[in-house]
Formats: structure tokens, sequence, C-alpha cells
């Protein structure tokens, strides 16, 4: 996040476990909003970057992913989804580690 930060971003960020220690570690910096549900962190965002692996984004509903970014694309930290399923939903897929798996839908 801090990179981001520095590059002018701003974080929108959702962890089921985490969300405390993330509120100690950062507190009310600038840039950061901490989000109740992982719906609530995709409203209005440019983009989507998964940073962990747990059980409940395993399964999203793609399509309401996609609908509510303002660009359909999704950078994959945990390679958690086969980039053909993105692909089919219109959605722009960098599987970080996997080389390069860039999918245009549509």
């Amino acid at each position: 996040m801090q990179d981001l930060w520095k590059a002018g971003a701003s974080v929108q960020a959702f962890d089921p476990e985490a969300m405390e220690e993330t509120q100690r570690i950062f507190g009310d910096q600038p840039g950061l909003t901490l989000c109740g549900t992982k719906e609530q962190a995709l409203k209005g965002a440019d983009v989507l970057a998964i940073c962990t692996e747990w059980k409940e984004f395993r399964s999203p509903d793609f399509e309401a992913i996609a609908a509510n970014l303002k660009e359909p694309v999704v950078f994959d930290g945990r390679n958690l989804y086969e980039p053909e399923m993105l692909e089919r939903h219109g959605m722009i897929y960098y599987a970080i580690g996997r080389g390069r798996n860039q999918f245009h839908g549509g």
C-alpha cells in the first residue's frame, strides 16, 4: 500500500482477518479507507488488487466485480483464478508470478 500511496493512489481495503491490525499499523493514513465488506471495497474502485487468499475470495461474483470497478482490471497476487474465467467476464487479468497473462474479454 505504501508504494501505491507514493504513486498518488488511494486504497480501499478489506481483509476478513487483518482489519484491526491494519488500523493499528496505518491508523488514519491519508488515502486509506478500511471497508467493512469486500463489496464495499469495490464500490468506485478503479481496479482490484488481491493480496490475500481467504476462502471468501475464492468464488467471487465476477459480474459484480466487473460492474463495480471503473476499469475491469484485476491484479491477482495469489493466483486465485484461472485467466480464462476472467476473460469470459470481460476482465483484464494480471496473475502475478505466472508470466504475462493479460486477457481482454468480450
